[in-house]
């Protein structure tokens, strides 16, 4: 079965902060930063059960090529994404979302 993603606001403030701040080091590497995004909440929803679980029924999935990792739960028929997280923040930050 396939979970459709539901990004929370938090999450999406996330992405969205990352991503112009990767436009703004390198015209493109937005873009590239975007679709790790996208192929890694795409191997989530695909099979969430493969990784790991971090914090009670919260999961992790690393972004390749860029110091990301995204958290997420499973509710229902979604894939909810509480944060997309720069390996260097405060994880107390994200664990609040949960």
């Amino acid at each position: 079965m396939t979970f459709g993603p539901f990004f929370r606001k938090a999450a999406r403030l996330d992405f969205d902060e990352a991503t112009s701040w990767y436009e703004a080091q390198r015209h493109g590497l937005g873009r590239e930063f975007v679709s790790e995004i996208d192929r890694a909440v795409l191997r989530a929803c695909e099979s969430p059960q493969q990784f790991p679980i971090v914090l009670r029924d919260v999961r992790q999935v690393r972004v390749p090529r860029f110091p990301y990792s995204i958290f997420f739960r499973v509710k229902h028929d979604r894939l909810v994404v509480l944060a997309i997280f720069h390996a260097r923040r405060d994880p107390l930050v994200w664990r609040e979302r949960a």
